[in-house]
């Protein structure tokens, strides 16, 4: 599938998409089509795709923020082993989606945790803190359905928190205080409706759609295998997660701790969107004696990007590494993810590989 782009700021966001793969355009009067029987246990084509609608950006302290819209969408909550779906409310207006990242790095931030409050006026409209969620389109993101009072002009004000994950490298003194930052919003129920509204034809089959390109926003893509600093040992799948790892001679910045540094890189297996919020653990062996067991930590660094990461004795080519998900990826789900990592009622299986 073609990638999708903006057309010019503020402008309408669409997806194109190889021929055979969409149905028709279609107007958005059912919200939602029916969901696909017998959904696959993993990453499948969802039902359908939407547009999306930017409303802007905005910089403060240490942190980006982008704000954007859809129709109203069907999501999925995930906690602990279990699921369940939010669906559609009748009051719903808009799905409104927010991307907080480093303006330095553009590096999208998980785990910093974002309120959203929606005035018109003076006069408090909604208030929510909204869902860290992994969609096929847009990866990690924040988002949550909202009702407006009609048409006109509010004004969004996002908070995070100062983050607890782990920091290293040039972040270790960054992302540890909240901010606010206001973005101006203009909605019309007429622009909503003009948004882009497409079914796919393959739906429920195992893959994914093509993540879109925006100039106004980063993508949350997890580093490549030549990005990441290191020497890359090797990779294995935990139902639809390429955990790869790589090994550093010393640990990062930031780690008080001395010896060999693990670093296990989470990606989403078609599209390598970073996965975060996971608990992990992991034995280290070599030559049949342990040598590290116990937690990878979530940590974020400029140059590993987002991972889970540990601090062992030593570590060499031929040793093996057994690794537990110990707590699926703590994110909502966009329909087509909602059945991955675990799914909803699921466990992540046990992964081992020899480092090379």
């Amino acid at each position: 599938m073609d990638r999708r782009s903006f057309l010019r700021a503020g402008s309408t966001v669409t997806v194109a998409a190889v021929a055979g793969c969409l149905g028709g355009l279609e107007t958005q009067s059912t919200r939602a089509p029916p969901l696909v029987e017998d959904r696959p246990d993993a990453v499948y084509y969802p039902t359908h795709l939407e547009g999306m609608e930017m409303v802007g950006t905005t910089e403060t302290g240490d942190y980006a923020f982008g704000l954007m819209y859809s129709y109203p969408h069907r999501f999925w909550n995930i906690n602990g082993s279990s699921g369940s779906m939010t669906p559609i409310d009748s009051d719903d207006d808009v799905h409104l989606m927010s991307v907080v990242w480093d303006p330095q790095t553009g590096m999208v931030l998980p785990d910093t945790g974002l309120t959203v409050e929606i005035y018109q006026d003076d006069s408090l409209v909604s208030q929510e803190t909204i869902y860290p969620m992994l969609s096929q389109p847009m990866g990690f993101h924040y988002g949550a359905n909202f009702g407006l009072d009609g048409d006109g002009d509010y004004r969004v004000v996002l908070s995070v928190g100062a983050m607890s994950t782990r920091r290293t490298g040039s972040f270790v003194d960054r992302f540890g205080e909240p901010t606010t930052a206001e973005i101006p919003f203009s909605y019309s129920q007429s622009t909503r409706d003009e948004l882009t509204y497409r079914t796919l034809d393959n739906a429920g089959e195992p893959g994914a759609v093509e993540p879109m390109e925006m100039e106004m926003l980063p993508d949350s893509f997890a580093p490549t295998e030549d990005e990441l600093p290191g020497t890359v040992r090797g990779t294995a799948m935990s139902n639809d997660a390429r955990l790869l790892v790589t090994t550093l001679d010393a640990p990062p910045a930031g780690v008080d701790a001395e010896g060999s540094y693990v670093a296990v890189s989470a990606r989403t297996r078609y599209n390598r969107m970073v996965i975060p919020a996971m608990g992990l653990s992991g034995t280290l062996t070599s030559d049949g004696e342990t040598v590290y067991d116990g937690r990878f930590r979530r940590t974020l660094d400029p140059d590993l990007g987002y991972h889970y990461g540990a601090v062992v004795d030593d570590v060499a080519s031929g040793d093996d590494l057994a690794l537990t998900v110990t707590a699926q990826p703590q994110t909502a789900r966009h329909e087509g993810y909602e059945m991955a990592f675990g799914g909803l009622l699921g466990e992540m299986p046990d992964v081992s590989l020899t480092l090379s």
